[in-house]
C-alpha cells in the first residue's frame, strides 16, 4: 500500500529491529550477536519482506548501523523500504539514562543527517518523531518534518506514539503520511480512536509490538518472565508484570487458533492486528532468523469471525 500522500509503498508485514540495538543501554531487550542480526535481516529480504522499521535510539545508533551493513549486498533495485525514527535524545557517557524526547528544528534536522550517515542512503524513505516532545509543540515540529520531505531528505513522513489530538493538529498543518502505535491483543486501544482516524483520512498505519513484544508468540510462561535477563526492558513492563496472566490467555488462545489452521501462535497475533480496517501493516521483530518463521505465515493469514472470538473469549476485542 502506497503511503499517505508519499510514494512509498510497502507490504502487509515488516520487519522490526529493536532488539538489534544490542544490550547495555536503557530499552534493551538482553545481549545480541551483530552477524546474527545482520542474518535475520538478509533472510527476511529473501522471504520477501520488503520494508524494516528501525530507529535512531535502538541501541544509541547501533541498529542503524547493523541495517546499513545488511542491506550493503543489495543492489538499489533490491534493497527493502526502510523506515527510521528521531527526535530522542541520549547520554553517551551514560547509555542506561533515559533519553530525552527532544523535536526542535536544529535537533530533527541533525538528527535526519546521523541517520543518512549511520545508514549509508541519500534519502530516509519513512522519517518519525519517535515520541512527542516534551517541550515543543507538535505544530513546531511537523513543520520541520514538512520542510524535510520537500526538501528530498526524506520519502515520507509521520508520528509515533502520538495521540489522536497531536495527530489531527499535525495532519492539519500538512498530510501526515504515516503513523505507527502500538497495537496487538493486549495493547489494543490505537483500535478505538487513531485507526478510524487514520484510516477516514488516508494516512498509514505500521502497529508495533504485534506480538505483545513477544508475549504472544506461544513461547512464554510465567518462569519465561521471571528468567529474562537484567537488562531486558520486558522484566519492568506491566505487560510482563501484573498483567501476565491476562494476557498468557490470549497468548493460549491464540496456539489454539493457530493449531487449527497448521500454523503458529506468532502468526495468529500478528494476522489478529492485520484484521482491524485501518492498519496498513504489522511490523514484527526478530532476532534470529529461525524466528522469521514463526510469523512469516501472517502475510497471507486471514482471521476468521469464529477465530476472533475464540480470542476474544479470552479478553481482546474484535475488529
Amino acid at each position: 500500500m502506497t503511503l499517505g500522500t508519499s510514494t512509498v509503498e510497502i507490504g502487509r508485514v515488516g520487519l522490526g529491529t529493536w532488539a538489534m540495538g544490542g544490550g547495555d543501554w536503557v530499552s534493551a531487550w538482553g545481549t545480541q550477536d551483530d552477524r546474527e542480526s545482520i542474518d535475520t535481516i538478509r533472510s527476511a529480504v529473501d522471504s520477501g519482506i520488503d520494508w524494516i522499521d528501525t530507529a535512531a535510539v535502538y541501541g544509541l545508533g547501533h541498529a542503524e548501523e547493523v541495517l546499513a551493513e545488511a542491506l550493503r549486498i543489495y543492489p538499489e533495485d533490491d534493497r527493502p523500504v526502510v523506515a527510521t525514527k528521531g527526535g530522542m535524545v541520549w547520554d553517551p557517557a551514560n547509555r542506561r539514562a533515559s533519553s530525552r524526547r527532544v523535536a526542535d528544528a536544529a535537533t530533527l534536522r541533525g538528527h535526519v543527517e546521523d541517520s543518512l550517515r549511520r545508514l549509508d542512503v541519500d534519502v530516509i524513505d519513512i522519517y518519525f518523531v519517535h515520541w512527542p516532545a516534551t517541550v515543543e509543540p507538535v505544530e513546531e515540529y511537523w513543520a520541520t518534518m514538512l520542510e524535510l520531505k520537500e526538501a528530498g531528505k526524506v520519502s515520507a513522513i509521520g508520528l509515533s506514539n502520538h495521540d489522536l489530538t497531536s495527530l489531527q493538529t499535525a495532519h492539519a498543518l500538512g498530510a501526515v503520511d504515516v503513523i505507527q502505535p502500538q497495537f496487538s491483543a493486549v495493547v489494543p486501544e490505537a483500535a478505538q480512536e487513531v485507526l478510524p482516524w487514520a484510516q477516514a483520512n488516508g494516512v498509514g498505519v505500521v502497529g508495533y509490538s504485534s506480538m505483545g513484544s513477544g508475549l504472544l508468540t506461544g513461547a512464554f510462561t510465567a518462569e519465561r518472565v521471571a528468567a529474562l535477563a537484567e537488562d531486558d526492558w520486558r522484566r519492568r513492563s506491566p505487560l510482563f508484570t501484573h498483567d501476565l496472566e491476562k494476557n498468557l490467555r490470549i497468548a493460549d488462545a491464540m496456539a489454539e487458533v493457530g493449531r487449527a489452521r497448521g500454523t503458529t501462535a506468532a502468526a495468529v497475533a500478528v494476522a489478529w492486528t492485520l484484521g482491524f480496517p485501518g492498519l496498513t501493516s504489522a511490523i514484527v521483530g526478530a532476532r534470529r532468523p529461525d524466528q522469521l518463521r514463526d510469523w512469516i505465515d501472517a502475510r497471507t493469514l486471514t482471521l476468521t469471525e469464529d477465530e476472533y472470538l475464540t480470542v476474544a473469549a479470552a479478553g481482546a476485542p474484535t475488529p
